[in-house]
């Protein structure tokens, strides 16, 4: 189950039963997947994209990157992956979609912080 001990304990203080508790569980597992999906294909359908990321080396508001792949993986409410452009990567430790054109990605070491991506440089 997803929950934790003290949160499945208090949902049955709230008054939800084991199964209820079970299904929203699930709800949860089933809509990560779902984002960490709708983030793949994402990425997986645009090539270049455009970030709000800072980089030392580029002098741009919002810098291009090559996307080469986005893969991910699920566990519960957790989403954790690997982004690769075209010449450096980067862990992946969470994500959302925050529109049809624009997403955001928590990203791990060398980069440690959210990071807003579009496939068009207007959408930032």
């Amino acid at each position: 189950m997803h929950f934790d001990q003290r949160t499945q304990a208090a949902l049955r203080e709230a008054g939800l039963s084991t199964e209820e508790i079970q299904d929203a569980s699930e709800r949860v597992v089933a809509a990560t997947r779902e984002a960490a999906d709708g983030l793949e294909a994402f990425f997986a359908d645009s090539g270049t994209v455009y970030s709000d990321m800072d980089q030392a080396h580029s002098a741009e508001e919002f810098p291009e990157h090559t996307v080469e792949y986005l893969d991910l993986f699920t566990h519960a409410d957790d989403i954790r992956g690997y982004l690769r452009f075209d010449s450096w990567g980067v862990p992946v430790e969470g994500g959302r979609i925050l529109s049809d054109d624009v997403v955001e990605l928590s990203l791990g070491p060398t980069v440690d912080d959210r990071v807003r991506f579009a496939a068009d440089r207007d959408a930032l």
